[in-house]
């Protein structure tokens, strides 16, 4: 046999085309993987169905096929798309992940390593599971805790399904080699799950976007937002644990600023019916990957909100490309949680009360009477993007967490191995 390079597994239940949560680091990890460390990578995935939560209709009549993109391999599985959130739609949704992905797992030669992107548990489970079938090191990337999740999203029958999330999470880093987590504030709860700390590794999400190349007064031109109006910009998922319904309220409170929520998810119709009646609340569908930065730019401020509740189960992916936008952030979280940790350590926004829109309203007033105090905040943001969330680093630290994993299992390297999978013989998965 001639020479093999690395064969790696990432199982991440979303992945491209998505553009939003946990999509473009899933996509932008196993792409360096293919080009800069020159491994055949393989993906185990779900279909694209987020943030809309609605399944993208070119994957209608798919039941399980592979995708070849920018040289790796995509192997997508069917799986239940809950247009609603409950506790009971999302345990749905994670057992058909996790039966299908059991049934038929990636046609693939024996993995070096097995990663997993997790907030999905049966990800998570479906990555420990192979990576034990082939003595292969597992490394779970915690992105969200979902036994916090269940607990502190607002998500209806949460409290009686945290429990439960939080043994699975349990089982499934008790095998570990090691856990990466994005964010410090996750480091306790990990620890309490059983992961000793000597097991437990810093890696940070990057800024998966690029910074504006558009003026800012044409992009808000095409828009329709007026020079003289503060705009207020949410992107992203519209979720429960968000809390978007402070949004209307501070509209209502200040009616002078336009409050703009673009991007999609369940409770998109939901926040729209909330608004009927409140003319400056305008809703967007998510822009197109080429415009995206330059909307974000061209806001006043980018908004982020959390539930009182929410405190350290997540930390929102949008914070790194709201950095990058250059604009001040108003966070309407919890003080003690990783969002509010993040606009501490950037000094590029205000924190303020979660839930209380006339908090939110004030900040904005804020703002708008002094913009160049607030173009020198989002400055701030956009040096701390640059130094801290870039790319090359933050793939970096995961490749570090990779490497670190492969040398602890150097002894079970030894046994022989198949050549690479060949690309034809794994586009014959069925549809």
């Amino acid at each position: 046999m001639g020479e093999r390079h690395e064969r790696l597994l990432l199982v991440s239940t979303n992945y491209a085309p998505e553009q939003a949560g946990i999509g473009p680091y899933a996509t932008q990890l196993a792409e360096h993987w293919a080009h800069a460390r020159g491994a055949e990578v393989h993906v185990l995935a779900g279909l694209p169905h987020y943030p809309a939560w609605r399944l993208d209709p070119a994957y209608r009549h798919v039941w399980r096929t592979v995708d070849e993109r920018a040289g790796v391999l995509v192997h997508r599985r069917r799986h239940t798309v809950p247009p609603r959130q409950s506790a009971l739609r999302r345990a749905l949704y994670e057992a058909t992940i996790l039966g299908h992905g059991l049934l038929a797992p990636p046609r693939m030669g024996r993995p070096d390593a097995v990663v997993a992107q997790v907030p999905s548990l049966a990800g998570g489970v479906l990555a420990a599971r192979i990576a034990r079938r082939h003595r292969a090191p597992y490394i779970p990337v915690i992105q969200d805790l979902m036994g916090a999740a269940a607990a502190q999203s607002g998500i209806r029958g949460g409290d009686r399904a945290a429990s439960a999330a939080a043994a699975v999470e349990r089982r499934m880093l008790r095998g570990a080699t090691l856990v990466g987590i994005i964010h410090e504030t996750f480091r306790e709860r990990v620890r309490a799950l059983g992961v000793p700390d000597e097991r437990i590794r810093l890696v940070p999400n990057w800024s998966h976007v690029s910074g504006p190349a558009t003026p800012r007064a044409a992009v808000r031109a095409r828009l329709g937002w007026p020079p003289e109006q503060t705009v207020l910009l949410h992107s992203g998922n519209m979720g429960l644990k968000q809390g978007l319904e402070v949004l209307i309220g501070a509209a209502r409170e200040a009616p002078e600023i336009r409050v703009v929520l673009m991007g999609d998810g369940s409770q998109r119709e939901r926040l729209r019916e909330l608004a009927a009646g409140t003319p400056n609340v305008e809703f967007l569908p998510p822009a197109a990957d080429a415009d995206f930065p330059d909307v974000l730019a061209a806001a006043d401020a980018l908004v982020v909100t959390q539930r009182a509740a929410v405190l350290d189960m997540s930390v929102p992916s949008k914070l790194t490309s709201y950095f990058t936008a250059g604009r001040p952030v108003i966070a309407s979280v919890a003080a003690e949680g990783g969002t509010a940790q993040e606009i501490r350590d950037s000094a590029a926004g205000w924190l303020v009360a979660p839930e209380h829109p006339a908090a939110l309203a004030a900040a904005a007033r804020e703002l708008a009477a002094d913009p160049a105090a607030a173009d020198a905040i989002g400055v701030r943001g956009a040096d701390y993007a640059r130094t801290r969330l870039g790319r090359a680093a933050g793939l970096a630290r995961v490749d570090a967490l990779l490497d670190e994993a492969l040398g602890r299992a150097l002894p079970s390297r030894s046994a022989p191995r198949p050549e690479p999978t060949d690309p034809a013989l794994a586009f014959k998965e069925s549809r």
